[in-house]
């Protein structure tokens, strides 16, 4: 459906909850900022340059309202059920402010320092717990990201913490492990400069746990290797020992 479609049909509708003052909903305000900027808005992208102040706040009360619409499409009695009065407005701030808070809020801010030691050894940070959601199902992922770093001279350094913080701001956004695991690398690799990177994730899927076939066991494991991790067989190996030791 077009944007003015979009804008037809929500004015018509007496100005829901996180419509704006001239009746338009912050969602299509947002989409279209986007839109016009020729860039993706796909569901594991950032889109906070293209979010004014005070527009999440809206755009929270316009998604409490259609999530309000879904449970009453799923016939679950939202005001005589106490356990489900409120329903709406906790999933609305779960989704905006924890779970995909990562495509609404820029990056966290992260110091980086030179390497003025010129460090050039291998270093792993991990395993760092990550908590993300399949974008198939909305299903939970959780899981561990191992990070191996070969700094040189001219690399960037940042604070132990400062990975997670990262990795968090990357995972919190609807997922598919492939492509979680690549935009870690790619930012790393954009803040660092090493000469070369490596990520290791290993995560449970819920939307195989919890619904389809219901296997608890399986779990998935995939990397990306950069820059000499790529090319040295000997650096990769002694990376991936390491890795497979912590994991014991």
């Amino acid at each position: 459906m077009t944007t003015s479609k979009l804008r037809a049909i929500d004015s018509a509708s007496n100005a829901p909850e996180g419509t704006g003052d001239e009746g338009v909903p912050v969602s299509v305000r947002i989409r279209e900022r986007i839109q016009a900027a020729q860039k993706r808005f796909h569901a594991n992208d950032n889109i906070a340059e293209f979010i004014e102040p005070g527009e999440l706040e809206k755009l929270l009360d316009e998604v409490q309202g259609k999530l309000g619409g879904v449970l009453e499409s799923l016939v679950i009695d939202t005001h005589s059920d106490h356990n489900t009065q409120d329903t709406a407005r906790r999933v609305a701030k779960m989704y905006l402010q924890e779970i995909f808070k990562g495509r609404y809020h820029a990056p966290p801010a992260v110091t980086e320092f030179p390497n003025a030691e010129r460090l050039n050894e291998l270093m792993i940070v991990g395993p760092i717990t990550v908590r993300s959601a399949c974008s198939h199902h909305l299903c939970p992922i959780i899981g561990r990201v191992w990070i191996g770093v070969m700094p040189n001279e001219h690399s960037n350094l940042i604070g132990l913490s400062k990975y997670a913080r990262l990795i968090d701001w990357i995972m919190s956004r609807p997922q598919i492990q492939e492509e979680a695991v690549t935009q870690v690398a790619d930012l790393l690799q954009s803040r660092m400069s090493p000469d070369g990177l490596a990520v290791v994730m290993e995560a449970d899927h819920f939307c195989m746990h919890w619904r389809g076939v219901k296997d608890m066991d399986s779990k998935m494991i995939n990397s990306v290797m950069r820059g000499s991790f790529l090319k040295n067989p000997d650096l990769r190996r002694e990376f991936l020992s390491l890795v497979a030791n912590r994991k014991a």
